[in-house]
């Protein structure tokens, strides 16, 4: 067991849940890029069978393993021909962001249901192993999908937020960022996998989880009855 646990980022005991909130994150980001280029006019999503929530069409086999060794990985990309759009620039930026904040909007569900079931009285009740396995898939629902939310909107190819910035550039911008995608790609790597360079780069953009998960706590407090976080932080590492 510490053998493996070397070679993996999260605690292997986790694995079971940080796979199926993957799996449920990954389906539903390439599915929000896929239907809203449908929606726009290009098909070659569709074609490809990627307008749909099924997890096998999306996944990507070295995408998923990076994540889980590294901590970063993605999905396949979702094939996006823009010039079949009626507002090319306008809605490529649609399409790349959707995904982002379907990431988003999955942490704000995971964040919602802990508040409706700590105002129901189930958050810690029944039966003690149940119930740390749900505060412990609703933790990681809500912890990677706003790490995935943040980090798909680095302007790094093949990051959504290299795809925003380029639609947003002039045209012979856009030509050069092209031209250079293969070194963005190495730049990326080399980010992800050097730990001096990481924690002073993916790190603190990275660390804007918190602030964005307190918004959103701050919200729901509005609605329901505040969550003891403190008790709730102790199931998760008990």
């Amino acid at each position: 067991m510490e053998f493996l646990e070397r070679f993996t980022w999260y605690p292997l005991q986790d694995l079971p849940f940080i796979i199926l909130v993957l799996i449920i994150a990954f389906a539903v980001h390439e599915f929000a890029h896929a239907y809203s280029a449908y929606k726009f006019g290009d098909m070659t999503a569709y074609n490809e069978g990627r307008v749909t929530l099924n997890p096998r069409v999306h996944l990507d086999v070295l995408g998923t393993i990076l994540i889980l060794i590294a901590g970063f990985g993605w999905a396949k990309p979702v094939p996006v021909n823009r010039n079949r759009f009626k507002h090319p620039r306008l809605m490529g930026i649609v399409v790349s962001a959707v995904g982002p904040l379907s990431n988003l909007l999955l942490a704000a569900l995971g964040i919602l249901t802990v508040y409706i079931l700590n105002q129901a009285g189930w958050l810690y009740a029944g039966n003690p192993g149940v119930a740390q396995a749900v505060i412990h898939f609703l933790w990681y629902l809500i912890f990677m999908n706003l790490l995935l939310f943040i980090f798909n909107l680095i302007p790094l190819p093949p990051l959504d937020g290299y795809r925003i910035i380029q639609d947003l550039a002039p045209q012979r911008v856009r030509i050069k960022m092209d031209q250079n995608v293969q070194w963005g790609m190495f730049v990326f790597l080399l980010i992800v996998f050097i730990p001096p360079l990481r924690s002073v780069t993916l790190d603190p953009v990275l660390s804007l989880s918190t602030p964005i998960a307190s918004t959103l706590h701050s919200l729901f407090e509005l609605v329901f009855e505040p969550v003891d976080w403190n008790q709730f932080w102790f199931e998760v590492w008990r």
